[in-house]
Parts: structure tokens; C-alpha cells; sequence
């Protein structure tokens, strides 16, 4: 079943704009055009949008979507290279919790400290005695 661009862009859940993008960028195959020169998609494009979309979700980029679609086009099984992908991905994501987890500590401790300090303490004009170092 062939469909317009607006048909395949409800279909897949995006909007035109992004099929015409993912066009020109290569992640969507240019369609066959009509004698009047609209666009014309078959249910391929409509299950290769859908993969970019679900692959969009799990965090991969478009570089890296390109990749695996690259990999299936020579006949490859992708399977590994997508795994290593979304390795890459977890281990960004843990060092980002890390990062995370460090930052609310130190946000706890200033809460806590400023939940002790005398408001009236506070007198240098330029800094808070929230935010000031202990030592200060």
C-alpha cells in the first residue's frame, strides 16, 4: 500500500518535516514519485521510521541509527554492533548517575547547613553564608 508523505508521517508517529530530513541525510531512502511529483512510500519506509523512532528512544543518535542501517544494508547481522552501542550508551548513563549521586550529596549538605545557619549571621554584602565556604 503506497502513501503520501502526510499519510507515512501519522503512520509513524513524526511529522513530515522529519521524513523529508531523514531523507536528506540519508536514513530514509528517497521514495518513488507520482507522475505529479509527489512522494510516494510503501510500507518499508513506514517500518524504517518506526525503527528510527524506537532506536531514537533507547538514546542511540542519528549518527549511530546510520550505523546500524549501514551494517544491515551490507548484509550484516547488526546485532553486535548495536550491542555495542548501547554498552557505550550504559556506561555514559552510569558515569552521568555518578555525576548525579556526587552532585545531590553536596546539595544535601549545603541544605542541611543552610537549615542550621542564622539568616541575621548573614552580613557580606556580596556573598551568601550558604554558598561560602565553611572556613570563610
Amino acid at each position: 500500500m503506497d502513501m503520501k508523505i502526510g499519510e507515512l508521517a501519522e503512520s509513524a508517529d513524526v511529522t513530515a518535516k522529519t521524513i523529508r530530513y531523514y531523507e536528506s541525510i540519508g536514513l530514509l531512502a528517497e521514495p518513488a514519485r507520482t507522475a505529479s511529483g509527489y512522494r510516494d512510500y510503501d510500507d518499508a519506509a513506514g517500518e524504517r521510521l518506526r525503527f528510527i523512532r524506537d532506536a531514537q528512544a533507547t538514546g542511540l543518535t542519528l549518527a549511530e541509527i546510520q550505523s546500524v542501517i549501514e551494517v544491515k544494508a551490507t548484509g550484516s547481522n547488526s546485532c553486535s554492533h548495536t550491542q555495542a552501542l548501547l554498552e557505550r550508551h550504559l556506561d555514559d548513563l552510569d558515569g552521568q548517575i555518578t555525576r548525579l549521586t556526587a552532585a545531590r550529596s553536596e546539595l544535601a549538605a549545603l541544605a542541611q547547613r543552610a537549615a542550621k545557619l542564622d539568616p541575621a549571621a548573614c552580613t557580606d554584602p556580596n556573598r551568601c553564608q550558604v554558598i561560602s565556604s565553611q572556613d570563610a
